[in-house]
């Protein structure tokens, strides 16, 4: 697996991770949230999906610039 992709994968997994458990520190302290689990996972979902597919595009132009 190239680095680029293996690099975008993980940034998924840590958006995706990232709402869900905010989401659920939301829930413990605050108030209940206007959708369900699996609607609260299936959020958790697209953003995971999301932030991987920014980070896959967006690391050429970041190397280009020297930034990574």
């Amino acid at each position: 697996m190239r680095r680029r992709t293996k690099s975008s994968l993980l940034w998924g997994i840590i958006g995706g991770m990232l709402f869900v458990v905010l989401a659920q520190g939301y829930l413990i302290v605050v108030d209940s949230l206007p959708t369900s689990y699996v609607g609260m996972l299936s959020i958790g979902l697209f953003v995971g999906v999301t932030v991987g597919l920014i980070s896959y595009f967006t690391e050429p132009y970041l190397a280009a610039k020297g930034r990574t």
